[in-house]
């Protein structure tokens, strides 16, 4: 595990970090919570939101925001992309290569420093086309 940028690895941000750290699911607060809670019995929601914040701000871990739903949070830090499903809203990641040409087409079309960019795609899941939902 690497050090933080200016952080203390505290037992509850090491724990935080194992258990998003196995899983695919871009989970959200209240689900990590849910698992982090089965090691820690004690800890509470707003101590776990407040130590994914931290590790989000850090680049530790990536907090995923679309407007209308919940932050999701990614132990991936890696450059890569996401697709969420249009019914019930689960993320998953998506194994295509990463468009570097965009930044460098972002960057001639304005006169913004590039940072990064981020794309989500929509879709319905395997799992919501087998139920009918679409």
């Amino acid at each position: 595990m690497e050090s933080l940028p200016n952080m203390r690895l505290t037992t509850q941000r090491q724990i935080i970090l194992e258990e998003l750290g196995k899983v695919t699911s871009h989970p959200t607060a209240n689900e990590v919570y849910d698992m982090v809670r089965k090691r820690l019995p004690r800890i509470g929601l707003g101590t776990v939101y407040r130590n994914l914040e931290l590790l989000a701000e850090s680049g530790v871990i990536l907090k995923l925001e679309v407007g209308g739903t919940q932050k999701r949070f990614d132990a991936t830090v890696e450059p890569h992309y996401h697709i969420r499903c249009a019914q019930c809203g689960k993320v998953d990641d998506i194994e295509i290569p990463v468009q570097e040409q965009i930044e460098d087409a972002a960057h001639q079309a304005s006169s913004y420093e590039i940072l990064g960019h981020h794309i989500e795609f929509s879709g319905i899941c395997n799992s919501c086309q087998q139920k009918g939902m679409n």
